[in-house]
């Protein structure tokens, strides 16, 4: 189905959605970006030392993106490098004819937009929307592109995450071509399970649709649903109110072979 821009004209901007003022009952101080709150695992900062990270953080715009807004448009001018900070967000694709390609989730502590890192003019390549509330922190290209020049380590880090990107792209890629459609969901729902999954009682727990999974997999809604059926009666996964519960990665791997 076509994307759905909440009925509203599309912007020339990017970022238009993207709000300065804090999430309703958030206190998003300056204090808040710096290297001390930073998480450990934010791949665009590794290596830097702590006061080049509070630079490069104290830079940044703070901006809100509710839930269902888009971040980036796909074919728009490339000039902004996002960090997503709070929230959960993924990248999807339009086809020419309307239709929607969920692609990888992004979760806090990751980095997109990359392309503003370089200097030659390009447009983004996948739409971002974001799934929950969101807060990310945003440079423009020349920023970004004067921090890189400045602290080598920050592109290198840069082009590992997309390594990290060219990699999923070359296992789904994969997958697609030598792998059964119930070898493909439950490839999906594993890689959720540690990018995204948080612990709970009786297992690990995410949330997804099963048209989302559909798509992840390329797969039929009505064989997702199926396939899915037969799992949650084995007692691998529990699916409820739009969520995911893997229980047991073992009886998954037993249902798939």
């Amino acid at each position: 189905m076509p994307v759905n821009y909440a009925g509203r004209g599309r912007p020339n901007h990017a970022i238009h959605y993207g709000q300065l003022k804090p999430p309703d009952g958030e206190n998003m101080s300056a204090l808040e970006f710096r290297g001390v709150n930073a998480r450990p695992d934010i791949e665009l900062l590794r290596g830097l030392k702590r006061q080049e990270i509070d630079l490069i953080l104290a830079a940044a715009t703070a901006r809100r993106f509710p839930a269902k807004s888009v971040m980036t448009y796909q074919g728009e001018p490339a000039d902004h490098l996002l960090l997503l900070w709070k929230g959960r967000a993924r990248y999807f694709y339009e086809t020419p004819n309307g239709k929607k390609l969920i692609m990888i989730w992004i979760t806090p502590g990751h980095s997109f937009g990359g392309a503003a890192l370089v200097p030659r003019p390009s447009t983004y390549l996948l739409s971002t929307e974001a799934v929950r509330d969101s807060v990310a922190l945003v440079w423009d290209g020349p920023t970004i592109r004067g921090f890189s020049r400045r602290f080598p380590q920050l592109l290198e880090n840069a082009i590992v995450s997309a390594v990290d990107y060219l990699s999923w792209y070359i296992a789904a890629h994969a997958a697609l071509c030598s792998q059964t459609a119930r070898q493909r969901l439950a490839s999906v729902l594993l890689g959720y399970t540690s990018s995204m999954g948080q612990r709970v009682s009786g297992g690990i727990e995410f949330d997804i649709t099963n048209e989302e999974l559909a798509n992840a997999a390329n797969i039929t809604p009505y064989t997702t649903s199926r396939i899915m059926s037969e799992w949650q009666k084995a007692g691998a996964i529990h699916k409820h109110r739009r969520k995911v519960v893997v229980r047991s990665t073992e009886r998954l791997f037993l249902r798939v072979a």
